[in-house]
């Protein structure tokens, strides 16, 4: 009996930890205004410069390597591999918009 109740609680707490871990980063994208709300995609900019949007879903992504809050992942404009940073959505002009909104990586977190 006491196995069976050891083994409720560790499911509760690995349940707890996954909700935490996908809801919080999410949190912290949205408090930056890098994220809007129902929104998975974020305009973001390469080493290089280049403007472009791409899914950004906190906790997963299959096309990059997590770095903190940075990614390394390919940049579809230049054609090459480099660190992406997501760009807070109040700090972009309208033309940078325009230009990230020109190019969309492919459509896979």
């Amino acid at each position: 009996m006491k196995l069976v109740v050891v083994w409720i609680v560790v499911f509760v707490l690995v349940v707890v930890v996954i909700v935490l871990a996908a809801w919080l980063p999410t949190r912290v994208l949205r408090r930056r205004n890098i994220k809007t709300k129902g929104s998975s995609d974020v305009v973001v900019r390469c080493s290089k410069g280049h403007l472009f949007t791409t899914i950004w879903i906190a906790g997963a992504s299959l096309k990059a390597v997590r770095l903190g809050f940075k990614r390394y992942q390919h940049c579809p404009v230049g054609h090459h591999w480099s660190v992406v940073t997501p760009l807070p959505v109040d700090q972009l002009s309208d033309a940078d918009r325009i230009e990230a909104a020109r190019v969309h990586d492919i459509r896979i977190p």
